[in-house]
């Protein structure tokens, strides 16, 4: 397994009853065990290919999670999650920001859903591994990705260990 996401999520500090948006939520490798974590939450899971809300539903269906809501959405538009404004606590955004095309509006997006005092988990491929599995996608290296999101407001908040193959940033919104 390249990482963790139940160590990734308790590295992040999630607590029970907060509300997290999964963006560019997938099959639901964060989505799942954030659920489990905010019981008396909800999570919010984003997702643009719908064969993957298929499996996304099944799963939580599987899961008899009740707090889990999917949506399919656009994470690089503003108003593209469906989430209304500062509502989340807590914003997901794992293996994504080197797929997307407008990194722009997709911390724009992040930053409109989210609470003052709201924090982001941002977890990413390291350069020379996103290469290979990325095929022609670019990385977002570390560097690059801290100050695109402090470019947009955003505070460094400190790195947690994600592995070998990953990066993670934690972030918070003033």
């Amino acid at each position: 397994m390249f990482t963790e996401p139940v160590k990734n999520l308790k590295a992040f500090g999630l607590r029970d009853d907060m509300v997290v948006a999964d963006l560019g939520a997938g099959t639901g490798f964060y989505t799942i065990p954030a659920g489990f974590m905010v019981p008396r939450g909800k999570v919010y899971a984003v997702e643009i290919q719908k064969d993957y809300l298929v499996t996304l539903k099944n799963k939580v269906v599987e899961a008899n999670l009740h707090n889990v809501e999917i949506f399919w959405g656009n994470i690089e538009k503003l108003g593209g999650t469906k989430i209304r404004d500062k509502v989340v606590d807590a914003v997901i955004a794992s293996n994504i920001l080197f797929q997307v095309v407008d990194k722009e509006k997709f911390i724009e997006e992040i930053n409109r859903i989210l609470k003052p005092g709201g924090r982001v988990l941002l977890i990413d491929w390291s350069s020379w591994i996103s290469i290979v599995s990325a095929g022609s996608k670019k990385s977002v290296s570390k560097d690059e990705a801290r100050k695109m999101f402090e470019e947009k407001g955003f505070i460094f908040e400190r790195e947690i260990n994600t592995g070998a193959h990953h990066y993670g940033i934690i972030f918070s919104k003033l």
